[in-house]
C-alpha cells in the first residue's frame, strides 16, 4: 500500500522537453493560460504576495543574531562626501531564507550528481555561477492565471498536517474553479513558517505532488511547502520532488494573506499572477514580489 509521501513511481518531466530543457513545468504556460490570466484581471486590483523585509545593518553590534536564521537581507550604508549629495547602499541577500519570498531557480536542489532534466552539476555549475537550470529564464517573467486554494479558510491547517491531493481536492472545488494547464497554484495553510521554525509545521506530501503534476501546474507559490530544514521529516515533496523532478519553480515563502482576503470579499479565487524578477542571471533564487491582479 502507497502513503502520501511514498517514493514509489515518484513523478518526473526528465526527458519531456528535451535533455538541455531548462524552463520545466514553465513549459505548460501556453497564450491559452496567459490569456486567461488576462481575462481574470477585469477590476485592476493589485495584491501584493511578498513578506516585507526590513534589512539588518552591517555596521550593527551583531548584525548576523537576528534569530534562529541569519538575517534574510543585510545592509550597509554609504555615505559620499560632506554634505551628502546622495545615499547609497549594498545590500546582501540570503535568498533561500525563511522571511524572504523567493523562488527557487531549478538546479537549487540536485539529485545525486545531477540536476533537473538530468544535468551533471559539474556542468551546471561553472566558474563559480549556475549555467543550467539558473534564474535566467525568469528575467522574462512569468504570466499566467493563478489560483488560490484556502486549505483553512477563516483558519490554519493544524500542526503537523500533511497535505494530500485530497485536501487540493476539496480546496478546488470550495474555490469554484477547476486549475487547468498551465495555471499557477497559490495555497494557503495559514501559517508563516518563519514564525514558527521549531514546530511541526503543515507540510506537502507527494501525493500532493502527484496531484499538481496531473494538473499541469505551471509554478506554485504558498504559505507551506516542505518542513523547514532543521525540522526534516520524510522525503521534501516540494523541492526534491516538485522541484527537482517536475522543474516546477516554487515560491517559498508566499504572504497570502491578503490574497485571502480579496478573494473571499470578491468570491473569486482566480487572477491574473505575474512575477517579475530581477534580470540576474545565474543564481540559485531571487527574492521576487509576486502580484495578483483582479
Amino acid at each position: 500500500m502507497t502513503t502520501p509521501d511514498s517514493t514509489e513511481d515518484l513523478p518526473t518531466n526528465w526527458g519531456r522537453w528535451g535533455p538541455d530543457d531548462e524552463l520545466g513545468t514553465l513549459n505548460h504556460i501556453s497564450d491559452a493560460a496567459r490569456a486567461r490570466g488576462v481575462a481574470a484581471a477585469r477590476m485592476g486590483r493589485v495584491v501584493s504576495l511578498a513578506l516585507p523585509v526590513r534589512p539588518a545593518p552591517l555596521a550593527g553590534p551583531v548584525p548576523f543574531a537576528t534569530g534562529p536564521q541569519p538575517a534574510g537581507v543585510m545592509q550597509m550604508m554609504n555615505f559620499n562626501g560632506s554634505p551628502t549629495r546622495a545615499l547609497t547602499d549594498v545590500l546582501i541577500v540570503n535568498t533561500h531564507h525563511g522571511a524572504v519570498t523567493h523562488i527557487d531557480a531549478l538546479a537549487h536542489i540536485p539529485l545525486g550528481d545531477q540536476v533537473y532534466p538530468g544535468v551533471p552539476i559539474a556542468r551546471a555549475v561553472v566558474g563559480g555561477t549556475v549555467q543550467h537550470g539558473s534564474t535566467t529564464p525568469f528575467a522574462a517573467g512569468i504570466t499566467t492565471r493563478g489560483v488560490l486554494l484556502d486549505l483553512a479558510p477563516q483558519g490554519r491547517l493544524r500542526p503537523g498536517h500533511l497535505v494530500t491531493g485530497q485536501d487540493l481536492d476539496e480546496a478546488e472545488q470550495r474555490a469554484g474553479v477547476p486549475l487547468e494547464s498551465g495555471d499557477a497554484l497559490v495555497v494557503r495553510g495559514g501559517w508563516r513558517i518563519a514564525d514558527h521554525l521549531g514546530e511541526p509545521v503543515p507540510a506537502m506530501t507527494v501525493d500532493a505532488v502527484r496531484w499538481m503534476a496531473e494538473r499541469e501546474v505551471s509554478l506554485y507559490a504558498g504559505d507551506i511547502g516542505d518542513p523547514p530544514p532543521i525540522r526534516p521529516s520524510g522525503p521534501l515533496a516540494m523541492h526534491q520532488v516538485a522541484l527537482a523532478r517536475l522543474g516546477m519553480p516554487l515560491i517559498d515563502n508566499a504572504e497570502v494573506t491578503a490574497l485571502a482576503a480579496a478573494c473571499h470579499e470578491l468570491d473569486r479565487h482566480s487572477f491574473l499572477f505575474v512575477v517579475a524578477a530581477a534580470a540576474i542571471t545565474g543564481a540559485t533564487g531571487l527574492p521576487v514580489n509576486p502580484l495578483a491582479i483582479f
